[in-house]
């Protein structure tokens, strides 16, 4: 367990209310590990973005406790060990990606030597390299997303702080971003994302947070927060009727959940449901269907897909706007 000096994020009771009446962050606790990519999910409006601002100083606190990468939250100095990433990053459109990387450098403070040499090797490391001498005018919008992720680098932070980094850009690109997140987190870097793509984050954050109405409703990884909706899913050749399958084992907890009509020539299939995610409970009933003779089409372990554990989220915190956060096509997530 890592201690609350090393923390790269300990931020407590962070609140914000704007003019005394509108509260848009209400007592705020989260911490974020070296080596760790933290995912912050919430609707349009749920405050994410005002904690992001308190926590870089944009905008100032109500109150906060806490510390960043283990200095007060607001030091100075800190600051500069941390990349930040802000979800409309503008470039001046007359210089070119090199030059775009050396002005921010400079504004870091970083030494004119190591500009240059950071420069070419961020460039390469998000695939702009055979465009560092172009315009940034001339870039698409994926292309100047990949720019600002290079630009949030340039410091070398061992923070880094990243607003919709996939925000349009094209698969191929979104790919390239999950191993360059991947790559800083094996650096030991601390990696905090504030994203409405949660397929995106559910390939990559060791956890997650989710806001509501400027409260963490939900905090900790995929496994803890879905384990509820843990399973294994059955698909059998033909059908039985779910009392007789449940006294094959003895229990009355298998469900049947889809009957399949066959079509194209194929036989009709069931599917059947066991609640639990542990593979040794359900050898016994994955014997049993053998045993009588039951084809086994598939089987495999399930559980909610980070969409589907959003939108719970927000349907039990009576939040109204869940239509604001994409995810993934698929309503389930093989574990």
């Amino acid at each position: 367990m890592v201690s609350t000096s090393e923390l790269a994020i300990d931020v407590r009771h962070a609140s914000k209310t704007f003019r005394g009446r509108v509260h848009a962050l209400r007592d705020v606790t989260l911490q974020v590990a070296p080596g760790e990519i933290f995912g912050l999910l919430g609707p349009n409006g749920a405050g994410k973005s005002t904690l992001v601002k308190i926590l870089l100083t944009v905008i100032r606190a109500t109150r906060v406790e806490g510390t960043m990468l283990g200095s007060p939250i607001g030091h100075r100095p800190t600051l500069r060990r941390i990349g930040y990433l802000p979800e409309h990053l503008r470039f001046p459109s007359y210089l070119n990606g090199e030059q775009a990387l050396g002005y921010f450098g400079a504004l870091s403070l970083v030494g004119r030597r190591e500009r240059r040499q950071r420069a070419g090797e961020l460039l390469a490391l998000v695939g702009m390299q055979n465009w560092a001498k172009q315009k940034i005018a001339s870039y698409s919008k994926g292309m100047r997303q990949r720019l600002g992720l290079a630009v949030s680098l340039i410091a070398n932070p061992a923070l880094i702080v990243l607003d919709e980094p996939t925000d349009g850009v094209d698969p191929v690109g979104r790919k390239d971003i999950r191993e360059l997140l991947i790559r800083m987190r094996q650096e030991g870097k601390a990696v905090f994302v504030n994203s409405h793509l949660l397929g995106e984050l559910e390939m990559v954050c060791d956890r997650v947070a989710i806001m509501s109405k400027g409260t963490v409703i939900r905090q900790g990884t995929i496994g803890e927060l879905t384990e509820r909706s843990r399973r294994y899913e059955f698909v059998i050749a033909g059908g039985a009727p779910s009392g007789e399958l449940a006294e094959m084992l003895g229990t009355n907890r298998v469900r049947v959940s889809a009957r399949q009509p066959g079509s194209d020539g194929l036989a009709a299939s069931t599917m059947l449901e066991l609640p639990t995610s542990d593979p040794i409970e359900a050898q016994p009933f994955l014997d049993a269907l053998r045993s009588r003779g039951v084809t086994v089409v598939s089987a495999r372990p399930v559980r909610q897909s980070l969409e589907d554990l959003f939108l719970d989220a927000m349907r039990e915190s009576g939040d109204a706007t869940p239509g604001a956060v994409r995810g993934s096509e698929n309503n389930g997530k093989a574990a």
